[in-house]
């Protein structure tokens, strides 16, 4: 029977090949990033708001733009992420820009095990939990890193997003909204650049938002909002349409493709 660290195992094999890709791609655009171009987006830059001066942990930073991003801003910033290929690459872009962010590569769900401050905010975002079998460790170690009064924020697709399957030509629901299995997938490519030849091959697990809330409110955290989105700011879908706004969304609205939470650690 294949066990979670088996699973890790591989996709972090596929992270650390997704980082040279990503790297080189248009949707990343690291030479821009190094001009000065932030990476982050609008949701979490209207839900944090000023960072300056506030420490900050980015929970699966992958190669650390939004990390650095919010450094920029003033934040002190830690970064972790499962990718040696992508922690590498961030203490690299931190050297170059001289910022003063830090990393460390582990599981998320390790977190606490090398990462031992308590910080202001705790944020994480973008196709993030996924990754996860069980969210209870997550929050739990959420609750353990932030500051009373801290605030954890993430932004992350909607679990609707995931009960399709988009490696058909018609996507079509295939995954349980709040499916216990594992699911694996292997396909050419990788979000960023669709027609890389890498072979991703990943193993992850479905969220319902009651099990994303259940988790953090029994880990302690007051939940403050959590807000339904039908815009997404990335075109990671088959035939999403780009808004006045220049984010994305499906013709015909039925669901929603982004949620935001804000909780806080009383």
């Amino acid at each position: 029977m294949t066990s979670n660290n088996d699973y890790f195992k591989t996709n972090k094999d596929t992270w650390n090949q997704k980082v040279k890709v990503h790297a080189k791609s248009a949707m990343y655009n690291v030479d821009e990033f190094k001009k000065g171009k932030s990476s982050l987006m609008p949701y979490e830059l209207n839900a944090l708001g000023s960072v300056n001066g506030k420490s900050l942990l980015h929970l699966q930073c992958h190669f650390g733009q939004d990390t650095l991003s919010w450094s920029r801003l003033g934040a002190i910033c830690t970064g972790v992420d499962l990718s040696d290929a992508g922690i590498n690459m961030a203490k690299q872009l931190n050297d170059e820009l001289q910022l003063n962010a830090e990393f460390f590569c582990c599981n998320v769900l390790d977190t606490s095990s090398v990462v031992k401050a308590t910080f202001d905010i705790v944020f994480t975002s973008y196709g993030v939990i996924g990754w996860l079998p069980n969210l209870k460790p997550w929050a739990a170690m959420i609750a353990e890193r932030l500051k009373k009064g801290g605030t954890f924020y993430m932004v992350e697709f909607h679990p609707i997003v995931w009960m399709f399957d988009y490696l058909e030509s018609q996507p079509t629901i295939k995954y349980g909204y709040m499916q216990d299995e594992v699911i694996y997938e292997e396909y050419e490519g990788t979000y960023a650049n669709q027609e890389s030849k890498m072979l991703s091959k990943e193993y992850s697990w479905n969220h319902g938002l009651g099990e994303v809330v259940t988790a953090l409110t029994e880990a302690g955290l007051h939940i403050d909002y959590l807000k339904e989105q039908h815009e997404s700011p990335y075109d990671v879908l088959p035939d999403l349409t780009k808004t006045e706004t220049g984010m994305y969304v499906t013709k015909e609205k039925l669901y929603p493709l982004i949620f935001e939470l804000k909780a806080r650690k009383l």
